[in-house]
């Protein structure tokens, strides 16, 4: 299941990617315009801007604005800086792997062949999707 941050955060992205003047946006718009706390926006815009998706101002005219262009957001990036690993279990992570202390054999376990589908089937979707086409 998708977390509130992660969809929140794709949301306030979303919003900054339909600016059309590409202006600073303050968090209390984006938080009222799309119905996120405030307090909680705060802290997933600025994972958002120390992972180098957001710019932001200080002072009068300030806040948020997208620093890269929607077509070149990738949803597998964004995923991951929000989300963590895409994987639902770390067995099958192509970036957090880790051993399941449960499993004696990955090659023979069922649960690990079918979660690389389900993976593989997620990052297939997200390596093709950018924030672009989100907008669309």
């Amino acid at each position: 299941m998708l977390s509130k941050k992660t969809k929140y955060g794709l949301k306030a992205l979303a919003y900054l990617g339909l600016q059309s003047d590409k202006k600073p946006v303050q968090i209390a718009e984006i938080s009222e315009k799309e119905n996120i706390s405030q307090k909680f926006l705060e802290s997933i815009l600025l994972s958002l801007r120390k992972t180098g998706f957001l710019g932001s101002k200080k002072g009068k005219g300030g806040g948020y604005y997208l620093i890269k262009a929607p077509e070149d957001i990738l949803m597998t990036d964004v995923m991951r800086v929000l989300e963590g690993p895409i994987s639902m279990v770390p067995c099958v992570s192509l970036n957090f792997y880790e051993k399941c202390d449960d499993c004696p054999s990955e090659e023979t376990c069922s649960v690990n062949k079918l979660m690389l589908k389900v993976r593989d089937a997620n990052l297939e979707v997200y390596r093709n999707t950018t924030l672009a086409d989100v907008l669309k």
